[in-house]
Parts: structure tokens; C-alpha cells; sequence
């Protein structure tokens, strides 16, 4: 198929056949990965702005081996929120339009910022995270780490445990989930969890035992901060005490279960240090296809707009 989009911005609005498209395109670009000269001229002379509002030393990274990996030129725009209003946003992103980039890489503290970029410039925008509303290429590694372990995603049930209203890549990643034939479901203390998320054909379980019970995927989800949550989590250990992962959560799971987790996890209080060191945990699998999504997505932008 061909990829028409000029920019990436959710998994809402997009196809489970584009979303295989994707996913088939970083399958070809991971053998580039693996290679010794890991150069492919697909991108030669054309330039990829990375703009970070917010702090992620690993997803800037991943995105700039993926342009690098590609023969792009990138530049690294540093800057700083203390005023995130659209106006700023806006002549930021035409004064790069101006100068002739071909990609915008944005990552923002506020909802919609990347769709408000996308439609005031000419070149492709990348969500690379939007305030709280998504995630899309984060969606899109573990949605690769699922079908590399699972084969496809039909019937298969995944459990979400944790802040799932805080979490941008879980609304990309049930979007997609949903869209691709899986059975979602999530559980988190009642105060991180979002209303109405049943409508959307999500299943909600305050148990997480319930959640787990004979799930093929379990996605646990990274905790801010512990002041951040105020009235809204009594503490880490009240926290753990329900939801952390360990040996006995995973025994309600099927006996070929996988784990995921976004990174940098709180050990023994989101998932227990022996979970994480065991053949079940896919995280390094999840960066690796990280830099293959990414270079996917840049790839197929590029001949959907034939920049």
C-alpha cells in the first residue's frame, strides 16, 4: 500500500492497515540496524528537526539514530517551556518551516500541541508526545515487540496495570490495540484510571488479578513522580502492595505471557527485580524496535509527501 500521510501525529485516526504497514516498513529498516554500516541513503539532504519541549534523553536519541541511520541532517533545537503557549509553538514551528525543514520531530507538554504544529507548517510533524493525549511511535515499538512474540494480535488479551490516565502511550497503544483485533484491559488504583474508558470497548478491573488472569501481554506502566499524585495515591508502598508485578500477580497470567514496560521502571515497587531480569521482560526488544518504528515513519512520510 502506499502511505499518503504528511504527518504522524495518533493512532485514532489512522488504519490497523496502515499500522501493519508501519510495522512490516520497521521490519525491513531492522536488518539496517544489525548491519555493520548502518548508513541507507533514503533521506540524503534532507534535514529533521528534533524539538523538545520536555526532557527524554532516550526518545531523542532513538529518533536521532533513526534519521542518522537514514543519511538525514538533524539539528537539535534546545529550548525551554517556561512559556508553552500556542503562539510560541506556532512561530516556532514556521520560523523552521521558513528555513526549509523537511521534518519536525515534536514533543510537548500540552494536548494537541502536535496537530496545532502540523497544521501551520509544510513540513511532516512527528508526535513524539503530546501533554497526556498520546504517544504514537512509542505505541507503535511495543505494538512491533507484540507481533515479533505473539505472531499477531487477534484474541489476544493485554493487561495494562498503573497510572493509565497519565499514560500518553496507552491511549496510543489501546487505539491500536483495539484497531488490530486485541482484548484490552487495564487496572490501577480508581483514582488512575479515566472515565467513560469502557465505551471505547476497554475493560476495567480494579483487581489487577482479575486484569492478568490468562492475559498473553502485560504492559506495566511507569509511576511519576510520588508527590505528583498528591491525594491521588496514598504512597509508592500502598501502591505496590496492589499492583506491583511479582511471581504471584504473573502466575494469573498465561504460562507464555510477555512483559513490557515503556522504561527506567521504579524496581520492586511497578515490577519486581526478579520479573525484570527474567527472559520475559521484552524491554531491550522494545528499544531496538524503537529505532526501526521511527525509521519506518520517516521513511514513509517522506514518500507520502515526496520530500
Amino acid at each position: 500500500m502506499i502511505f499518503k500521510r504528511k504527518d504522524f501525529i495518533s493512532l485514532m485516526d489512522i488504519s490497523a492497515e496502515e499500522i501493519l504497514h508501519i510495522l512490516e516498513t520497521a521490519e525491513t529498516m531492522k536488518h539496517v540496524i544489525g548491519k555493520k554500516n548502518k548508513k541507507s541513503p533514503y533521506l540524503e539532504g534532507k534535514s529533521v528537526i528534533v524539538l523538545f519541549y520536555e526532557r527524554s534523553v532516550r526518545a531523542k536519541l532513538s529518533y536521532e539514530l533513526a534519521a542518522q541511520y537514514l543519511s538525514a541532517n538533524i539539528v537539535d533545537i534546545v529550548v525551554s517551556e517556561t512559556n508553552n503557549r500556542y503562539e510560541n509553538l506556532h512561530e516556532m514551528g514556521r520560523t523552521i518551516d521558513q528555513m526549509g525543514a523537511d521534518f519536525i520531530i515534536c514533543r510537548h507538554s500540552m494536548s494537541g500541541s502536535a496537530k496545532f504544529i502540523a497544521e501551520n507548517v509544510n513540513a511532516s510533524v512527528i508526535n513524539a508526545g503530546d501533554g497526556i493525549n498520546e504517544n504514537p511511535s512509542q505505541a507503535l515499538l511495543d505494538l512491533m515487540t507484540i507481533k515479533n512474540a505473539k505472531g499477531g494480535f487477534k484474541g489476544l488479551k493485554v493487561a495494562i496495570i498503573g497510572d493509565v490516565e497519565s499514560s500518553r502511550v496507552t491511549r496510543s497503544n489501546i487505539w491500536g490495540l483495539l484497531k488490530l483485533g486485541a482484548d484490552v484491559c487495564v487496572s490501577g488504583p480508581p483514582t488512575m484510571i479515566p472515565p467513560q474508558l469502557e465505551k471505547f470497548g476497554v475493560k476495567v478491573f480494579y483487581n489487577p488479578k482479575e486484569a492478568v488472569k490468562d492475559a498473553d501481554v502485560i504492559m506495566t506502566l511507569r509511576l511519576q513522580d510520588e508527590k505528583s499524585y498528591g491525594s491521588k495515591l496514598a504512597s509508592f508502598n500502598e501502591y505496590k502492595n496492589f499492583f506491583k508485578l511479582d511471581e504471584t500477580l504473573l502466575s494469573y497470567a498465561s504460562k507464555d505471557a510477555i512483559v513490557m514496560h515503556p522504561g527506567m521502571p521504579h524496581k520492586s515497587i511497578e515490577i519486581s527485580t526478579s520479573i525484570l531480569d527474567s527472559t520475559r521482560v521484552l524491554m531491550d526488544d522494545q528499544i531496538t524496535n524503537g529505532v526501526a518504528v521511527r525509521m519506518a515513519l520517516l521513511y514513509l512520510l517522506s514518500l507520502g509527501m515526496g520530500v
